[in-house]
This record gives structure tokens, sequence and C-alpha cells, in this order.
């Protein structure tokens, strides 16, 4: 009787924890805040995760939030992110509808939580959201640890811009 040697089988690509391939899609940005760059000295950035309820989802997906006035806040041990407006889904009725304006909780872990607590706290820091987007079919803020800048920074912030425009504007001249 002869043994056949076992031959090596080729591997199946199996779905990821979740039912999804392991192959996600792009991060997609939603909302950025723009001012906040202009506004604050960023120090450091977490990603926290976006707490949503019914068709805030649908809404955020399709682009319908604005960070213009929000910030971030520790209490009582979680994060919240206020000032943040969803605006209600347009298909949406009565079941699905939630308040525009409402607090949502920043899905982080405890030490960041407990880190950022503390930085705020003793450094006279801010909370500021940079952007929402969705990653790996969940929404993420990118959120900031930064200090407000004075009006003389802010002018500095721009003539510096500006030079560097200048800059690549006559390396460009030079290349062409």
């Amino acid at each position: 009787m002869a043994t056949r040697a076992a031959r090596p089988r080729p591997a199946k690509a199996r779905p990821a924890p979740g039912g999804r391939t392991a192959e996600r899609e792009p991060i997609r940005r939603v909302a950025q805040n723009r001012r906040a760059r202009h506004e604050y000295d960023i120090l450091d950035t977490y990603e926290a995760g976006l707490e949503l309820r019914g068709a805030e989802v649908k809404s955020v997906r399709a682009g319908q939030i604005s960070l213009q006035d929000a910030y971030a806040r520790v209490e009582d041990g979680e994060a919240w992110l206020l000032g943040a407006r969803v605006a209600p889904y347009v298909y949406s009725s009565g079941f699905g509808a939630v308040e525009a304006d409402r607090p949502r909780k920043l899905l982080l872990h405890r030490k960041q939580i407990d880190e950022l607590q503390g930085r705020v706290a003793q450094q006279s820091l801010t909370l500021v959201p940079l952007s929402v987007y969705f990653k790996g079919g969940r929404a993420k803020v990118e959120l900031a640890l930064a200090r407000g800048r004075r009006l003389y920074d802010k002018r500095r912030a721009i003539a510096e811009r500006e030079a560097e425009r200048e800059a690549e504007r006559a390396l460009k001249g030079i290349r062409d």
C-alpha cells in the first residue's frame, strides 16, 4: 500500500470578524473643521469613535454634519462631543429622528480619557474635533489636543504659509 503525500491546499480568503473581508474600505472624510487649524496650535491628535443613533448615521454619511463651533469635554470619566450639528436625515420619519445639536459620546479607551482629562486640566488645553470620517464602516472623529493662538500667532502663521507658497511658485517657475 502506497501512501500519498498530503498536498498543500491553497489558502481561502476568510472573512474578517464581523463578516467583512480583510480588505477594508478606504477612509472617507465626511466633514472637516478647517478653522480649528487656524485658531489653535495642534499638540496631539487622537482617533475616537462616535456614538450615533438612528438615522444620524445616514445623515453623517451624506455629509450633513457641521463641526464649526464643536468642541469636546471630559465629564464624569466620559468624553463628549458638544456643539456638533448633525442635520436630520431627510427620509427618516418620527422613529429615527433625534435632536440635531445633542451631545454625542466619544468612544475612547480609559487610559486615553484619563490622559486627556489630566492634560486639559493641568496645561489649559482644549479638545477640538478636526474631522469626521468613516473607517471600516464606523464613524470616527479626529480629536486634537490644542492650545489657542493669539492674534499675532495667527498673523505669523498666515505669513509663513504665504512665504511657502511663493517659494514653491518660484521653484516651479525654475523647473519649467
